[in-house]
């Protein structure tokens, strides 16, 4: 009998230098961090496994976290202040926001009350329930603006697991993927765990983030163990953000 063992190794190693541009560590401002002290124990613990350039991406959802501009901005220079009065120097701080397709999303648009990724690059999301009946109308309207559209996390949206139709008609619309990295564990499930490999291996994501929104998670992800050949389409995705986002 022989036996084949499949080395294994932590995600995490992956990640140096990385640009993390999917995150919840502004404090107060959603469902992530919920004070300055969280968002300073989250940065450090991103420090601890090399990560040091942030953009900082708050929901913008018009239902339960109407932010701006303006808010994102405040809750930015706080945890700015506070982490030069902690003497954290060695980070990259900047902001951004994730934009929940929604029926406000399109007037939001109109008015320039977005918060794109690095000047070019609008992240958006869905809900986890049901699809945006105002998706592709809403892409439209980010191109025709001059953004190129991020979709976050498409592993997670169950509904779309087995619409490879659907998948592929983004892609057509030159809709970028954002794979969140817990997914590559079993952390949100199996199910989804299946359909972010699947989606690695196929080459439709175009970028990764981490979407850490406490300790509890950050914790979680420096656990995570992956086989050599994840991990090798791992480090071309983090080349791959870093080259277009540091």
């Amino acid at each position: 009998m022989f036996h084949i063992f499949t080395k294994k190794r932590f995600l995490v190693d992956a990640l140096h230098g990385f640009v993390d541009i999917h995150n919840h560590i502004l404090p107060g401002i959603d469902d992530g961090a919920k004070t300055v002290e969280e968002s300073i124990a989250l940065i450090k613990e991103f420090n601890s496994i090399g990560v040091t350039n942030f953009i900082a991406t708050p929901h913008i959802m018009n239902d339960y976290y109407p932010n701006t501009p303006e808010t994102i901005q405040a809750s930015y220079s706080v945890l700015k202040d506070a982490l030069i009065k902690e003497g954290v120097s060695n980070i990259s701080l900047d902001t951004a926001a994730e934009h929940m397709i929604d029926t406000h999303f399109e007037t939001l648009l109109a008015n320039k009350g977005i918060m794109p990724v690095r000047s070019r690059y609008l992240l958006i999301e869905m809900s986890y329930l049901q699809a945006s009946l105002n998706f592709d109308n809403a892409v439209d309207r980010i191109t025709s603006a001059g953004f190129f559209p991020i979709l976050a996390h498409p592993e997670r949206y169950r509904y779309l697991a087995d619409r490879r139709d659907v998948l592929k008609g983004f892609k057509e619309k030159n809709v970028l993927f954002q794979l969140n990295l817990l997914s590559l564990s079993e952390y949100y499930g199996k199910d989804i765990q299946k359909v972010a490999l699947k989606l690695l291996d196929k080459n439709l994501i175009d970028f990764v983030g981490s979407d850490v929104h406490n300790i509890k998670q950050l914790k979680a992800l420096k656990e995570v163990t992956i086989v050599n050949s994840t991990y090798d389409k791992l480090v071309q995705l983090v080349r791959n953000t870093i080259s277009e986002f540091y």
